[in-house]
């Protein structure tokens, strides 16, 4: 059977995981990347370093967030949101959120990807002078939310 999940269902996927991936967009090229996320009840919260996403995100705000849960490929669960990228410059805004990434993250068994260590190190050096480069903290503003299941 195939089905449409309900508004709290769909929380409920955002809330339950912690990849999913962006789209973005340069005006002429979609990029699709995996994210390791946290979702708050009402944004989505991230980070990254520099590079072509960060990039694509500034010039074009507007971008596609999605998680899937796939128990086998009759039995699975899709979300789909839309809303605005926006960096999270505000120091102490930065390290909340930061910091509730890494609470969130830490408990969970994630790729390397997800730069666990690293965002560990700048939550406990958020006071110290910058020597190095410091993750872009970004959250999503959704606008828009819908999702898709199929259950055999």
């Amino acid at each position: 059977m195939l089905g449409k999940l309900g508004i709290d269902e769909i929380d409920a996927i955002l809330t339950a995981n912690v990849t999913g991936r962006i789209g973005c967009t340069d005006g002429e090229k979609v990029y699709v990347v995996p994210v390791s996320y946290v979702f708050n009840g009402t944004h989505v919260i991230a980070h990254s370093k520099e590079g072509m996403k960060i990039s694509m995100m500034r010039q074009h705000p507007h971008i596609c967030f999605q998680v899937d849960e796939i128990d086998d490929y009759a039995n699975w669960r899709s979300v789909v949101t839309w809303g605005e990228y926006e960096e999270i410059t505000d120091p102490r805004e930065r390290y909340y959120a930061m910091k509730y990434l890494v609470s969130h993250l830490m408990h969970r068994q994630v790729s390397e990807t997800a730069g666990l260590d690293e965002m560990k190190k700048a939550v406990e050096d958020a006071h110290e002078p910058d020597h190095h480069p410091r993750p872009v903290v970004y959250r999503i503003r959704i606008d828009e939310k819908t999702g898709r299941y199929e259950k055999h």
